[in-house]
């Protein structure tokens, strides 16, 4: 039996996820700083919920053929930007482990994001398009983060460093 476009889709997407919450709760289990240790534990989490989505996607595609309405959580705002990244500058170096993993994991979710936009854009099911606009919008929430993370820590080495870009 050939699969279709949105079970390849959702499979993908699920792995993916799993892909994340890996990735982040090994970044949690492995760095020395709790703020970092909070973010990708929460992060984890979230890819969690995000496989609990797309797993009961999938299950309806399967069995009834098509995308079900589902009540979606609201995007979290549980981390605060403003509060962790002041914690982390304070317990990291703009060039170790954790610098190096949340480079990473900013990668990781623009890839996500830019996989959910491009499938909610080329698909005709309401559904499926209000679904992967949501993932969308949720891992875009962790780019912006991760990114003001990033700018601060590197502002941190410019400033130990005593290093400002000429402008």
């Amino acid at each position: 039996m050939k699969m279709s476009k949105a079970e390849a889709t959702i499979k993908k997407a699920i792995l993916l996820e799993h892909k994340g919450r890996a990735f982040y709760s090994s970044i949690a289990k492995n760095t020395n700083s709790p703020a970092v240790r909070d973010i990708f534990e929460s992060m984890a989490l979230e890819e969690e919920e995000h496989i609990r989505v797309l797993t009961e996607q999938l299950k309806s595609l399967t069995q009834a053929g098509s995308f079900k309405f589902m009540e979606l959580k609201t995007i979290s705002d549980e981390v605060s930007p403003k509060v962790l990244t002041s914690a982390i500058r304070e317990e990291i170096s703009g060039a170790g482990y954790e610098a190096a993993a949340i480079s990473a994991a900013m990668n990781f979710e623009q890839q996500a994001v830019d996989y959910y936009q491009d499938r909610a854009r080329a698909t005709h099911d309401e559904e499926e398009a209000r679904i992967f606009t949501w993932l969308a919008d949720w891992e875009k929430t962790h780019v912006d983060l991760l990114t003001e993370i990033d700018k601060e820590l590197q502002e941190k080495v410019w400033y130990d460093q005593s290093f400002w870009p000429i402008y």
